[in-house]
């Protein structure tokens, strides 16, 4: 991937809008290029400004917005044009006290409801975003409609679905912000939001918690970006017979060769009886030079060999 390539794929590589293939190719030129990490940084400072801008209207204006609305409302209201189909099919839904077509009733109702069903399917953020912006609803940030019912003649009461976001900050050493981040370092939907969230948890590695999470995500996780990142937050663990237990599974069976050689190279740190074994099997099917140099280094520094017999 070339740097104009990798610049292009940065904001979709950011929001996790990549393939898999070519979330990695990101990955590996971003490793190499230092000009492209500076980019990806820049982008990560300009998306973090933009999410953290929030524009709220005074409240006089929202006030003379939705007056203005009433007024253009009420014009509308006094210059009826002659009754066209849309005024019938209201009259049919219309109950009045005599004796109308009861199925004119029905069917008016039944319109309504099956109106009120395909609008929230077909297009709930368009129509629904300008009852939003005219100050109708109170600011949700998903709405759809779950039921329509009939009033007084001219009237009618809807039910509306809303979800609405929350907005969250504090101390990455809080529990509650841990939690939620642990949460998000699982979310298997948005490897974006995974490396974001791995990213921070690795500061804080100290916690057994975090420490599992860090080895689950080194070990099972698709992205080879969320592995780099929880093993940023297990190298000063390389000791600890857990970690080094998972650390000697991944070197033999991850697929990125990124991730084998930051493993490898913590592993030879310390060499133990363990390791001539493991280093032995993975010289017979590892392909990448550095590493079987590496391998074969420590080998020699122990006076074992590198072949299994």
């Amino acid at each position: 991937m070339t740097c104009e390539e990798a610049r292009k794929n940065l904001p979709l590589f950011l929001y996790g809008e990549l393939s898999f293939d070519e979330e990695e190719q990101v990955e590996v030129h971003v490793d190499e290029c230092a000009a492209c990490r500076l980019a990806l940084a820049r982008e990560k400072a300009l998306f973090g400004a933009l999410d953290g801008a929030e524009m709220v209207p005074p409240p006089e204006l929202l006030e003379e917005s939705r007056a203005e609305l009433r007024r253009r409302l009420g014009l509308a209201g006094r210059t009826m044009r002659a009754p066209g189909i849309w005024d019938k099919f209201r009259e049919g839904f219309t109950v009045r006290f005599h004796f109308a077509p009861g199925i004119a009733q029905v069917a008016g109702a039944a319109a309504m409801l099956l109106l009120g069903f395909l609008t929230a399917r077909v297009a709930p953020n368009s129509f629904l975003g300008n009852w939003h912006s005219a100050g109708v609803l109170a600011e949700p940030t998903t709405s759809r409609v779950r039921y329509v019912e009939p009033l007084a003649p001219g009237r009618v009461q809807i039910v509306i679905d809303e979800t609405h976001q929350r907005v969250l900050s504090g101390s990455v050493d809080d529990q509650a912000i841990q939690r939620l981040l642990l949460t998000a370092a699982k979310d298997q939907s948005d490897a974006g939001l995974r490396v974001e969230s791995v990213d921070l948890l690795k500061n804080n590695s100290q916690s057994a918690e975090i420490r599992t999470a860090l080895v689950y995500a080194l070990e099972h996780d698709s992205n080879a970006g969320v592995r780099l990142k929880a093993l940023d937050g297990l190298k000063q663990f390389a000791d600890d017979p857990n970690t080094r237990q998972a650390l000697t599974q991944v070197l033999l069976t991850d697929d990125n060769p990124g991730v084998r050689t930051q493993v490898i190279d913590l592993l030879v740190q310390r060499h133990t009886e363990a390791m001539v074994g493991v280093l032995q099997e993975l010289m017979e099917k590892e392909d990448n030079g550095y590493i079987r140099m590496r391998c074969q280094k420590v080998l020699q520094e122990m006076n074992a060999s590198a072949e299994t017999y």
